[in-house]
Parts: structure tokens; sequence; C-alpha cells
């Protein structure tokens, strides 16, 4: 996934990725099918500037999980390249048959960013 018209800002450090257990509903860390535990970190994702000077829109927050522990420096207002970056459509039906959908976004990792957010790739 190409990132590199997107300044990508941290707006909640990473921490571990929890889920809730089936069994009692009581939060636990989310692990891949390996067994090896999944953070989260939430991101600004705005636009760069157009050459044009025409509108980029105001941005969006996403949620991207990582399959690793970025390790510290990336607080809040950081700003950060995804490694790997993939992002895939999701689909659920509920017992209603009422069906949710979106796009979830995942990465190997973090990385800082270039001077103001730039960077040569993302």
């Amino acid at each position: 996934m190409n990132l590199s018209g997107y300044k990508l800002m941290v707006s909640e450090a990473p921490a571990m990725k929890m889920r809730r257990d089936g069994d009692d509903g009581d939060w636990v860390p989310a692990t891949n099918f390996e067994g090896v535990q999944q953070f989260v970190v939430s991101l600004f994702a705005k636009r760069r500037p157009r050459p044009d000077g025409g509108p980029v829109g105001k941005g969006e927050e996403i949620k991207v999980t990582l399959t690793a522990d970025p390790g510290d420096g990336f607080d809040e207002g950081t700003y950060v390249e995804l490694i790997d970056a993939t992002a895939s459509p999701w689909a659920m039906k509920d017992n209603q048959g009422n069906v949710t959908s979106g796009m979830s976004f995942r990465a190997a990792g973090l990385k800082p960013a270039g001077q103001g957010g730039l960077s040569s790739a993302a």
C-alpha cells in the first residue's frame, strides 16, 4: 500500500491490542495465529499539499494493527511511516442479516518520518 501522498501523525501511542475473550468476556491480549502479541496505534492520516494548491480534505483517523512491538519513541504528535503496510476490506453479517463493512489496516511496524512528516516512501 503506497501512503507516500499522506502525512501520518500518531494520535494515540502504540499499545497492546486487546480483545474480548469469548468464554467470559474479559479483555485479553490479541495474538495472531502463531500466538504472537499484536499491537495497535491510532494515526491521523492527511493528504500532503497538492502541487497545484488545490484542496486536500480534512484527513481521517485510522487504527493500524502492528505485527510487532514498535518500541519507544512514538508518542502522540510524532510523524511516522508504516513498514510493509496493507489494507484489507472486511464485512460481517449480524443475526438480523444487517451487513457492516470497512477497511482494516496492518503493518509490520513503525519508523519515524523525515522532517515535517516528509519521507521518500511510506
